[in-house]
């Protein structure tokens, strides 16, 4: 933490950023913070409370951030993974930020609780996580932690449903989506849903009804769901940010699963990996379309 405190307290003095984007101690756990001088940097803090993408705040919705002037954002690898899709995908250019990486032994599935890092507490998107070091980064701080051995991850628990009858998998989706309420946060914490109008707010014509109804809520969770298909981070926070605690980790998970076995392809903190709707393989499989 000294180290991250002393790089981005260096980083504003110099005068290579204007902000830096980090944690800070918030009224329940860690909150995002926004640190615009060397004295402020002591706010910093980082541990297994910091749950937060803070790549989201790179996205080009959130002009408000751009006009502070160059940011510096800390990331942890599944972090890197998202600024890399804005990247690839033309949102960001690599000269207007800077990448402080730091190195991640997971987090906390409960962040409102200070308490160690286990089996028990680590959060589920954690688990099957294989990134502990971000590669995509200008500075990289902090020492590789032990892993947590142990504990249920959301692979484990998109078995379970792919486990059910066909019928009991709607049956589950079909409960599940009607406690949507149509608020957008899932969309607007991703850091990667970056449309200047969503397909969801479009009325002529009207491709998504906007009530939160049955018919409505499917459509705009799949329709999300398929746009993410081989670009998600697995960082959940949509499912984080969810008032109605919808598991869409799920659902994004085994969209990837289906893309990485069809296609080979997962998302990639490598700017220059195509996401798979951006590529195109002679030997594709396109049975669907026979």
């Amino acid at each position: 933490m000294r180290e991250m405190r002393d790089l981005a307290a260096r980083l504003l003095a110099e005068g290579t950023v204007k902000v830096v984007i980090g944690w800070a101690e918030g009224p329940r756990g860690l909150r995002p913070a926004f640190v615009t001088s060397p004295a402020d940097a002591e706010q910093l803090v980082f541990d297994a409370r910091a749950v937060h993408n803070l790549a989201t705040y790179l996205n080009p919705r959130r002009p408000q951030v751009r006009r502070i002037g160059m940011p510096a954002v800390i990331v942890m690898a599944c972090d890197a993974i998202a600024a890399a899709a804005l990247l690839r995908e033309s949102q960001i250019k690599r000269e207007d930020v800077v990448l402080i990486g730091a190195r991640c032994g997971g987090v906390l599935a409960d962040p409102e609780r200070n308490e160690p890092l286990t089996a028990e507490t680590i959060a589920p998107r954690c688990v099957d996580c294989t990134r502990r070091e971000p590669t995509l980064c200008d500075h990289l701080v902090g020492e590789a932690p032990a892993p947590v051995a142990g504990g249920k991850g959301v692979d484990a628990r998109v078995a379970e449903i792919d486990a059910l009858s066909p019928a009991d998998r709607w049956a589950f989706w079909t409960a599940e989506f009607e406690r949507c309420i149509r608020c957008y946060a899932c969309r607007q914490v991703c850091p990667i849903c970056f449309c200047e109008r969503c397909v969801a707010d479009k009325s002529a014509p009207q491709w998504i009804e906007s009530s939160p109804h049955a018919r409505g809520n499917l459509a705009w969770q799949v329709t999300r769901a398929l746009h993410q298909a081989g670009r998600c981070t697995g960082c959940n926070e949509c499912e984080r940010a969810c008032p109605a605690g919808i598991p869409l980790s799920l659902l994004n998970r085994k969209l990837h699963q289906v893309v990485a076995s069809r296609f080979g392809a997962s998302a990639s903190d490598d700017p220059a990996t195509p996401a798979p709707v951006g590529g195109y393989e002679l030997d594709d499989p396109q049975e669907f379309i026979l």
